[in-house]
């Protein structure tokens, strides 16, 4: 009774925060994925193959090719995190060329590179060979690559652009100026809106399906004596469009956080079929006064099926190191295998590529050595070279 009595102070208190008539909460399952293998060294071959880039020292990208555990680096790259955008049919990344300072594209093993953009600070892929780019001035404009056909856009306050789209996330300072809040608009109309609620460190993780069609993010709930986070999704292109909330970690754990405080780090997979983050529990007295001095507990690996609310937790990776972030997950190309950088407690020999299968939760060491060249150890992308 008194589980049902908190999920009921969360519903309200949700519906508030995102100020929506209603929410369509589901009751999904957790499912434990435990193998008893736990961590396996890889064999002389690894499928499914392709090309991870990650860094192996401060000075280079590097590739890792994942069938035969090649590694080598990239020259005239340098270790990027959220910066290497790799292209909708996963063979390409974008990439800030450290010699130029120039945006370029290249394929995964560094060949066939050619110039994108000169002056810009960031560029992405916005579905087939056309790019979003951002100016140093926080304009943003796209072109189609080999024309002259740029149309520039209002981006005040955004922060990401729908894929194939023109609905963004936007950050302002709620009406009585003590906090933020966040809403989806229409580039094209900012007056369109949908309000998503408060946005709050380490409770604010979202991310665009990679085909445009669905936006996931997380959103804190709050009742008495209460904070903790669930994952929400909505789909802006359609006919009377409301978040809904897939997850119902609370039941389960208690109060947690997902994921950490980059704001991007929730993992689609390829096939949009499937949402990959990490779940931490709380402790502490009062994490409403300063999360950021709460006690948190070891963070796992969870992934939820977007047209269930199904969610698997998997048993044979945990970490402490969940502050400022949990280590980035990124997908396979064909959805079958997380990648990730952890360091496995107890061994003392630094940081492994690690690979996951999702359906067994067995994982893989690839290779050792990951260097956290921008302040922690991560693969960036995993991608395929034709």
């Amino acid at each position: 009774m008194a589980k049902k009595a908190v999920r009921v102070i969360l519903t309200a208190a949700c519906l508030f925060l995102l100020g929506m008539g209603t929410v369509r909460a589901q009751d999904p399952t957790i499912t434990s994925v435990c193998p008893a293998a736990g961590i396996v060294q890889r064999g002389s071959t690894f499928q499914p193959g392709g090309i991870i880039l990650t860094a192996f020292d401060r000075a280079a990208l590097w590739v890792y090719e994942v069938e035969s555990g090649r590694r080598y680096p990239l020259p005239e790259t340098a270790p990027c995190g959220h910066g290497c955008r790799l292209s909708p049919d996963f063979q390409w990344i974008l990439y800030l060329n450290s010699d130029t300072h120039t945006f370029n594209r290249m394929r995964l093993n560094g060949t066939e590179r050619r110039l994108v953009i000169e002056s810009a600070i960031d560029v992405e892929w916005w579905g087939g060979s056309r790019f979003l780019v951002w100016t140093p001035g926080h304009h943003a404009y796209s072109f189609t690559e080999g024309m002259s056909d740029r149309v520039d856009y209002d981006v005040e306050g955004v922060t990401v652009v729908q894929p194939n789209g023109l609905w963004a996330l936007r950050v302002s300072v709620n009406a009585v100026g003590d906090g933020f809040e966040r809403a989806l608009v229409r580039l094209d109309n900012p007056v369109i809106r949908i309000p998503l609620g408060v946005d709050l460190a380490y409770y604010n993780a979202r991310a665009w399906s990679r085909d445009g069609d669905a936006f996931a993010y997380v959103a804190p709930l709050m009742g008495d004596d209460t904070q903790t986070a669930e994952l929400f999704l909505i789909r802006p292109d359609q006919l009377d469009a409301q978040p809904m909330q897939i997850t119902d970690l609370h039941s389960e754990y208690g109060d947690l956080r997902i994921n950490g405080v980059s704001v991007g780090e929730l993992s689609w997979s390829p096939d949009n079929r499937f949402i990959a983050y990490w779940v931490t529990p709380l402790s502490g007295a009062d994490p409403t006064v300063d999360p950021l001095a709460v006690d948190t507990g070891l963070s796992t690996i969870h992934i939820t099926e977007v047209a269930t609310g199904a969610t698997r937790s998997y048993c044979a990776f945990s970490t402490t190191e969940n502050r400022p972030n949990p280590p980035r997950l990124i997908w396979s190309p064909d959805s079958t295998h997380l990648a990730f950088a952890g360091n496995v407690a107890g061994d003392d020999l630094g940081y492994f590529l690690l690979a996951m299968n999702v359906t067994t939760g067995e994982i893989t060491r690839l290779s050792e050595g990951v260097y956290p060249a921008l302040g922690q150890a991560d693969a960036y992308v995993w991608g395929n070279y034709p």
